[in-house]
């Protein structure tokens, strides 16, 4: 072949990444933009627990709610027991985060360092697990939703997509499933065990209720009681 052909085949491979690369970016951000005020038709995490779901006698659950019909004390609980600094970060808990690195680093239990807005990120736009390529793209989104959605909006989506059993996703689902109430009445007691389940609700269950669950939904009580008053919060959970 000759090498003007070549070059010029070259050429369009480079024109098509190119473009590709460019429709890819203005697209997931018309996306991220739009997700401000369309709730996600769904993710990843759900849409993989579906099909997981096939065939077995557990249903999916899922109802998204207003962050105005969610309860001020699951806000509150939530808040207290996944990211105490939310009200006041821009996504990153740089503190928890160079602790989890020197405790991991020393050989210690390892320990995670998420945001409620890195969570967000990762639900709504990735998958799970590990890598540092996916880390990349967690810091990228949450960087992106914290200057776009802003913190009521992160912390709405929030409550709405965390997995609080299996096939449970939202506080409004898991409400009616665990208590048979919806997510604006829960109470202050129901709230904390909810978010108790929150870091991993296949070992923090709640029907059957583990121990640990029990052990963590008083702490997150304690957390309540010590964050009322604290900056921000009166904006994001109301009164509770």
């Amino acid at each position: 072949m000759p090498k003007k052909k070549k070059h010029k085949r070259k050429n369009k491979v480079i024109r098509f990444f190119k473009r590709l690369i460019l429709y890819l970016f203005l697209g997931q951000l018309f996306y991220i933009v739009a997700l401000r005020w369309i709730n996600p038709p769904f993710t990843i995490t759900t849409l993989s627990d579906r099909i997981s779901l096939i065939g077995e006698e557990q249903t999916f659950h899922r109802k998204w709610v207003p962050l105005e019909d969610i309860s001020p004390y699951a806000r509150l609980a939530v808040i207290a027991g996944e990211d105490q600094k939310f009200p006041v970060h821009h996504g990153f808990d740089f503190q928890s985060i160079e602790n989890a690195w020197r405790g991991n680093h020393e050989g210690k239990r390892r320990r995670g360092a998420s945001t409620i807005s890195q969570q967000t990120a990762k639900n709504v736009f990735l998958w799970q697990g590990g890598g540092w390529f996916r880390k990349g793209l967690e810091v990228y989104f949450t960087f992106m939703i914290e200057h776009i959605w802003g913190k009521r909006r992160i912390l709405e989506v929030y409550l709405n997509i965390a997995q609080m059993g299996k096939g449970i996703y939202g506080v409004e689902a898991a409400a009616a499933y665990y208590y048979h109430t919806s997510a604006k009445k829960l109470s202050r007691t129901q709230a904390a065990m909810l978010a108790a389940s929150l870091p991993n609700p296949l070992y923090y269950t709640i029907k059957p209720l583990a121990a640990r669950t029990r052990f963590r939904q008083q702490w997150i009580l304690r957390q309540m009681n010590n964050l009322r008053g604290s900056t921000g919060l009166k904006e994001l959970t109301g009164r509770p």
